[in-house]
């Protein structure tokens, strides 16, 4: 094949250097989309508890991931997306809801808290074993800390509200700390380009 018909042939990031600026932001749009998508997926995963207004999802476990993952920046960015995919009627909170008031009722400090939880957990983890750890369960208390408070504010008494919105998850979320950790750390990291 003549040489300039294999150079048309090729896609445009294909010709660039694999560490060229159009690549590296090409692949941080690829991983927030793809952050925000697996956020939403994690969410249809709903299990109502009789005993709180909050159900239990996976929801904090694709947070913290996505967040060590993406790092700070990233994790960021792709929960504002998810929480603007979601108000803007998408079907991507839990057990397929959508809309504003989402935001407003029972869980809506939980969601509200993610885009922190997840720059917070990117700004601490590392692809070291205390780090993930540290980052995740920085993360995992920025989301209750955020639940918590918006039961409070909405009228649950602050004792109430760590009963129904923090105590009956411990023990899950714990998991989902280890569990996401472990993803942080098994995630293939990008090789820099010898200089």
């Amino acid at each position: 094949m003549p040489e300039s018909i294999e150079r048309a042939s090729r896609s445009p990031l294909t010709a660039l250097p694999a560490d060229s600026p159009r690549v590296r932001v090409a692949r941080q749009l690829l991983g927030i989309t793809l952050g925000a998508f697996v956020v939403a997926l994690s969410a249809q995963v709903t299990v109502p508890l009789p005993f709180t207004p909050v159900p239990m999802t996976l929801q904090p476990l694709a947070v913290l991931a996505v967040g060590g993952i993406l790092g700070a920046r990233g994790g960021l960015a792709a929960l504002v997306a998810y929480l603007a995919m979601g108000i803007a009627g998408l079907p991507v909170f839990a057990a397929g809801g959508s809309g504003i008031a989402r935001l407003l009722g029972p869980t809506g400090g939980y969601l509200l808290a993610f885009p922190i939880a997840a720059a917070v957990t990117g700004a601490l983890a590392r692809p070291r074993p205390w780090r993930a750890l540290l980052g995740c369960a920085a993360g995992m208390l920025v989301i209750h800390v955020g639940g918590v408070a918006q039961l409070a504010v909405l009228g649950v008494d602050p004792a109430r509200a760590l009963q129904s919105g923090f105590f009956p998850f411990f023990t899950a979320d714990l998991l989902k700390v280890g569990l996401a950790a472990t993803a942080v750390l098994l995630w293939p990291r990008p090789r820099r380009a010898p200089r």
